[in-house]
């Protein structure tokens, strides 16, 4: 590739186009979090820059949730009496004092919204798969076809670090098959842990098969170094390049860290950009590698610490759902990490505190492949893809119920069944929550039918709000303390304002499920939960999800409050932006 084709996506029509839709998502997004108010203009909306000299003009339609739904091709900038290109470079500057943005943060931010406008223009040059052809696509086909990213962000897709070639060679929605690097690291300063009856030199094999062990162990031996002294851990191709070779230098040169060379196997990066599905193959674990990459907020770093307890998180969490015939009976699974390891860099946490990004520059862990555990007839799609919507401004979810032939509100019903019923019960029953957003959600599907959910994501991300809770000792991080006022956030803000929202005004937007019947199906879905477990009714009483309303907690605010650390991670419920209410659709219900 020459350096001019590194750019040839970046052409004015497609960067103009990529900013309309930036702009729009920002009009949107903003109004819902009430950073700025639109005033009435004409048959549509205007909001006006810091200095009032410049109008954005629009049209919308204002749904459940407070969510505007701007048409992006109503949008038009004005100045002086003279209409001005869209440039969302300029809104942000001409709207920083309305949007919070200090002096520090604004060019960081900049740069963000750049990356993400850079990547819009990318997928712009990918053939125009429709997502009727998308919802006969398989598992990768799915998960590579995504253009948004997530729903409520506007800069969603920052990734700093990454230059064009290595957007090309790692973004997910290149699809660019990736070879990961793999280490030696000493095991005076590693550690490897594992699900119960999870062996090291097995699981290793298993993974890497044996003719790849055998050949990096021959990479020691030539050095003088005894393999058994030594654990593998995969690292991003990046990670070594741009981190590994010089911030861990003293470790390389000791020969604490030895580079072994890449991997045989083939992996496609998901959503998350630093977890890998082997393509080579598809029934092998996949693996999360540490990326010292700024993408929504935080560095994707992982901690050696966290680790250590990651499968036993894992495994304690199988246990329950095996355990509880309400979780069962939905189908609900979880894809286990089942092994971790993790490099201490002893250096470097003398001069951090557990939180740093420089504790979490070196780890990795293996997770289950769903793969294994479909049946017959049955696909998979990351839960992201219902709220995808095509060139032609047609829905995946709105694909999926013309595919399965049944009446919407039907098609809903065994949807959130799956996803949402045992959200519902982990929180009631056990005071047990999740990060179930779209992309932490994989989908079983059967002829466009949701028969069950597998969660992803867990050790990192589940949470019991008891802090008396009893639980294993080698588990008991995950126990926080939240104030009772926002324990019911969980589900009112990741699912109800983070994800229904959208899918309730796509499937409104397009003709499929008016909105009222969408959060009706949603109140019929809760009640009949609820009627199944009345020995949990005083939970139902003290958490009542038909409540009039509830607090709005704003996720943009946090980015543009401070994109570098979104989240003070020794008190997250601290942190939350809560501006105002949101009316409860499931009210009176």
């Amino acid at each position: 590739m020459s350096l001019a084709d590194a750019v040839a996506h970046l052409s004015p029509e497609r960067w103009e186009q990529a900013n309309r839709l930036l702009v729009r998502k920002a009009l949107a997004e903003f109004t819902h979090e009430r950073l700025f108010s639109p005033e009435p203009d004409g048959d549509g909306y205007a909001v006006l820059s810091d200095d009032g000299q410049t109008r954005y003009r629009f049209t919308a339609t204002v749904r459940a949730l407070d969510h505007w739904q701007v048409d992006a091709d109503s949008i038009t900038r004005h100045r002086d009496g003279a209409e001005l290109p869209i440039a969302a470079l300029d809104f942000f500057i001409e709207l920083r004092k309305t949007l919070g943005l200090s002096e520090e943060i604004l060019p960081v931010y900049l740069e963000e919204i750049s990356s993400t406008l850079s990547g819009t223009c990318y997928k712009l040059t990918k053939p125009k798969v429709t997502s009727a052809e998308l919802a006969r696509g398989d598992f990768q086909a799915v998960e590579t076809g995504m253009t948004e990213g997530h729903p409520c962000f506007v800069a969603n897709n920052g990734r700093l670090g990454f230059g064009i070639h290595e957007y090309l060679s790692y973004a997910p929605e290149t699809a660019s098959p990736v070879r990961l690097v793999w280490l030696a690291a000493h095991r005076s300063r590693a550690a490897f842990t594992a699900g119960v009856g999870i062996e090291y030199e097995s699981f290793v094999r298993d993974e890497l098969g044996e003719g790849t062990v055998d050949r990096f162990h021959g990479v020691l031996r030539e050095r003088g170094l005894d393999p058994a002294d030594y654990l593998l851990i995969p690292v991003h191709p990046w990670q070594w390049w741009n981190k590994l070779t010089v911030t861990f230098a003293a470790e390389v040169a000791r020969g604490h860290l030895v580079c072994l060379g890449e991997g045989d196997d083939e992996y496609l990066a998901q959503q998350s950009i630093r977890t890998f599905f082997n393509a080579s193959h598809p029934d092998k674990h996949y693996v999360k590698t540490a990326l010292s990459v700024l993408n929504m907020g935080f560095m994707r770093g992982l901690s050696a610490a966290y680790m250590e307890a990651t499968p036993a998180i894992n495994d304690w969490l199988a246990r329950l759902i095996e355990g509880d015939p309400v979780l069962k009976g939905t189908g609900l699974s979880i894809i286990r990490e089942r092994a971790a390891v993790g490099y201490r860099h002893l250096e470097y946490e003398q001069a951090t505190d557990r939180y740093s990004p420089y504790r979490k520059m070196l780890a990795a862990l293996w997770r289950e492949s769903p793969v294994p555990s479909l049946r017959e007839g049955e696909t998979l799609a990351t839960m992201a893809s219902l709220v995808h919507v095509d060139h032609e401004g047609a829905s995946f979810a709105g694909a999926l119920i013309e595919r399965s032939g049944l009446a919407p509100a039907e098609w809903l019903r065994h949807y959130l069944r799956a996803y949402y019923v045992p959200l519902l019960h982990s929180f009631y029953a056990y005071d047990l929550v999740y990060m179930p957003h779209g992309e932490n959600v994989i989908l079983v599907l059967e002829d466009g039918v949701v028969r069950r959910a597998i969660y992803k994501d867990i050790a990192e991300e589940i949470a019991v709000m008891d802090p008396d809770a009893v639980l294993p000792p080698e588990v008991a991080r995950i126990a926080v303390e939240v104030p009772e006022d926002k324990k019911l956030l969980s589900i009112f803000t990741d699912v109800f304002d983070c994800f229904f929202r959208f899918l309730a005004a796509d499937l409104a937007g397009e003709g499929v499920m008016e909105e009222d019947d969408f959060w009706g199906t949603v109140a019929e879905v809760t009640r009949e939960y609820q009627a199944s477990v009345p020995e949990l009714a005083d939970k139902f009483a003290r958490y009542d999800l038909f409540a009039p309303d509830f607090a709005l907690s704003c996720l943009n605010r946090l980015q543009l409050r401070d994109n570098r650390q979104m989240v003070d991670l020794a008190d997250p419920s601290g942190a939350l932006q809560l501006i105002g209410r949101l009316e409860n659709p499931l009210a009176g219900r």
